[in-house]
């Protein structure tokens, strides 16, 4: 089954809790939370106290997107702070595989996330030691870009990696996401969708999340 998984990007940060409480409420699946540090993102967002707040108010799965330069640095805090699943950037890190150790050690399950720019090869040495692969399909930073329907290629590329090997790795998409494009995007493998503006930027949040369910359950 497909995850909905409502990024909080596009929340109100002044009403977070209530936010949060309507795609609770909405019976998404998943709680994704954009981490950026300003350095590895242009953007700065939020830290290990904004998912140790957001823990406390739901049971959701926190799905963790450390957009961040060092992931190997703070791992634990946010693993402290709640989060159920942490993913990192290919491309901040020399050695992915230390970060990899240290979530597991930590507990919880270990993403790895690869920017539209970056070639499929930078992650296929690790593609076995994942739980999940995060795909962006904007450049990382900011929320309300077009989507990049090219992404597409990568994630299909890398779907006959995972069934060629005989692997369990979730592929999950992030950036534009839409009802116009999440059936193209579940097409080609992907069963996570991180939407933002396309569900906090409706009036009704529960509507919102009820009508993407619906588009991807018929694929």
């Amino acid at each position: 089954m497909v995850k909905i998984a409502p990024s909080i990007l596009s929340a109100d940060f002044g009403r977070m809790a209530e936010d949060v409480k309507k795609i609770e409420k909405g019976k998404a699946d998943w709680l994704h939370i954009d981490v950026m540090d300003g350095h590895f993102v242009p953007n700065i967002t939020f830290g290990p106290r904004m998912v140790k707040a957001i823990r406390k108010s739901t049971k959701l799965f926190l799905d963790v997107h450390l957009m961040i330069s060092n992931p190997l640095k703070y791992a634990e805090v946010f693993t402290e702070a709640g989060a159920d699943l942490i993913t990192f950037h290919i491309e901040a890190e020399r050695n992915p595989e230390a970060v990899i150790r240290e979530i597991r050690r930590l507990g919880v399950k270990c993403g790895v996330s690869i920017n539209p720019a970056t070639p499929l090869f930078e992650i296929e040495s690790i593609i076995d030691k994942v739980d999940l692969i995060l795909f962006m399909s904007v450049n990382p930073g900011f929320s309300g870009q077009k989507f990049m329907p090219a992404v597409l290629d990568k994630v299909k590329a890398a779907k006959k990696i995972i069934d060629s090997r005989n692997l369990n790795v979730d592929f999950e998409i992030d950036g534009g996401i839409n009802l116009s494009n999440a059936v193209e995007a579940v097409g080609s493998g992907i069963n996570i969708l991180v939407a933002g503006s396309s569900i906090f930027g409706e009036s009704n949040v529960c509507e919102a999340i009820r009508k993407f369910r619906e588009t991807v359950s018929l694929i």
